[in-house]
């Protein structure tokens, strides 16, 4: 029996304020592991994650789920989609079974999981040698999540990545008034375009996907690329775990989708179509973030990591950038 948040606890508001040094280790002696007293607190927002050393000298990583963000099935789902993954030999970091074999704990209304630790470094995927080895392995990832669906997890679209995030920044009290007409204008604009390339691609197909497939989700050894942090895992079009990685001038992102596509199709097909998809996601990852970051404005982590966001200076820059999208989806996509 897995623990249901209840929206009556006082962590509503502030979900990790009994997250203590003391707890942590609290809830690895709950599924067997005796901490030695070593913590570092990682980079993570969404959840809290947490570098744990052992008695035994291992050290592990523990990640503590936000209150109402998944259910436990989604969890679970995510989980097994992780292990189907590493069970065929890709490089992902499955969470260890512990109590019961289970891979979601919990303890006093938090839910956790705990990973191995795997070293590496956030890559520069600069060269094409890189850039084919990333495309290759996500091939690899495409071709298992394709093999089935999520049934619990949701599917990305324009309405819960563009339509809802939208209308909730212009519900609630954090766009100047006197810049809320243009990003309400601006932003309507920018998801016609966004609809408009979605229309152009034609009709998707849906694979499990990573999700958040950037470079600080993966980690570089001389083994290659080790793909983390699973948490945003949904259904979408292949492009999703593409475009993440292509940054710089069009030239640049050319060169760069032309060498991931060529490891990746040793593996998975792509259909070329999705690629009226890149400057879409990017604008509805855009209006998501700002979105992402309002809801979470309660959380006393958020204010401090985001210190610029309340203020006009942020939206003006949003605006500027929503222009600038409206323009590319209007320009043939690259790669085509």
């Amino acid at each position: 029996m897995f623990y249901r948040y209840n929206e009556s606890m006082n962590t509503h508001l502030t979900p990790f304020s009994a997250l203590t040094p003391d707890f942590i280790l609290n809830a690895m002696t709950s599924v067997g592991l005796s901490g030695d007293g070593r913590l570092l607190a990682l980079n993570s927002y969404e959840n809290r994650v947490y570098q744990v050393g052992l008695e035994n000298a291992e050290t592990v990583v523990t990640k503590f789920y936000r209150p109402q963000r998944w259910t436990d099935d989604a969890i679970l789902e995510e989980h097994r989609f992780v292990q189907e993954l590493a069970d065929n030999e890709i490089p992902v970091v499955p969470p260890l079974r512990l109590i019961e074999t289970q891979t979601l704990n919990q303890l006093e209304g938090f839910r956790f999981s705990v990973f191995p630790k795997q070293g590496g470094r956030v890559p520069e995927i600069d060269s094409r040698e890189k850039l084919e080895w990333m495309g290759r392995f996500i091939g690899r990832i495409h071709a298992v999540g394709a093999t089935k669906a999520f049934k619990v997890r949701p599917v990305l679209s324009v309405l819960n990545f563009g339509d809802e995030p939208r209308d909730y920044l212009l519900k609630h009290d954090f766009i100047p008034a006197d810049l809320l007409a243009a990003y309400s204008s601006t932003s309507a604009h920018a998801l016609d375009a966004v609809k408009r390339c979605f229309e152009r691609a034609g009709k998707l197909k849906t694979l499990r996907l990573h999700g958040d497939c950037y470079p600080g989700n993966i980690l570089w050894t001389d083994d290659g690329p080790h793909f983390v942090d699973f948490d945003d895992s949904r259904m979408g079009p292949a492009i999703q775990d593409l475009w993440m990685l292509l940054s710089g001038d069009r030239e640049e992102m050319s060169f760069q989708l032309k060498h991931l596509l060529d490891g990746y199709k040793v593996f998975y097909d792509f259909n070329v179509m999705e690629l009226h998809l890149l400057e879409a996601l990017r604008t509805l990852r855009l209006l998501h973030y700002s979105a992402w970051i309002a809801k979470r404005w309660d959380d006393p982590a958020f204010p401090m990591a985001f210190p610029w966001f309340n203020n006009p200076r942020y939206w003006q820059d949003r605006i500027i950038e929503l222009r600038e999208q409206i323009a590319l989806m209007d320009e043939l996509p690259i790669g085509l």
